[in-house]
């Protein structure tokens, strides 16, 4: 019935009106999801960028839902072949004693998992993932450690360099500044 009069603000401005002063619950409903679309849509690209410019085969955002328990939620791939979105990870091999190095700022970059001297349980998990290097970064906000950044290489080994790790630092600290994670 209410269509719109061109050439008309006033007889247009019924439905704006309503938005803004209409049902609050609805407005928060929209806010909290323009603020999570414009997180998600962050994420995505970031890791998009991340993944063409250090040339691998995968870049995960790992997030922490509950203390060290997470999943992999978003994800950027050279190959649909090497998804692991939604996996969970390995529980056994994250501990508290990880979560306070990275929680510290540690940066895990290994270029092959074959000789670098890890722990078995680790090894097994990214032998799982089919990763073979590995460049690992934390996303902490005030509040807590909120996520892992992680590229993967599946193909082969992979030298990290430092303008590799400084780029995966630097995106992880402009994602923890995104309101939506920094105030999680």
């Amino acid at each position: 019935m209410n269509q719109p009069v061109p050439g008309n603000p006033k007889a247009n401005s019924d439905s704006d009106q309503s938005m803004t002063t209409g049902d609050p619950g609805l407005r928060s409903f929209a806010d909290r999801l323009a603020k999570n679309l414009a997180r998600d849509t962050l994420i995505q690209g970031t890791t998009d960028y991340l993944r063409n410019v250090l040339a691998v085969d995968r870049v995960v955002l790992y997030y922490f839902y509950y203390e060290w328990k997470g999943q992999v939620t978003f994800e950027s791939l050279s190959s649909p072949k090497y998804s692991i979105f939604g996996s969970t990870g390995g529980d056994e091999c994250f501990n508290d004693e990880y979560a306070e190095l990275y929680y510290a700022g540690r940066v895990r970059a290994i270029a092959d998992i074959q000789a670098e001297p890890i722990d078995p349980c680790h090894r097994d998990f990214l032998h799982s993932l089919k990763v073979r290097a590995n460049l690992v970064v934390p996303i902490l906000t005030p509040r807590r450690l909120w996520g892992l950044l992680a590229a993967h290489h599946c193909q082969d080994t992979h030298p990290w360099s430092p303008s590799d790790i400084e780029a995966m630092k630097k995106a992880a600290r402009t994602l923890a500044t995104v309101p939506a994670i920094r105030d999680s």
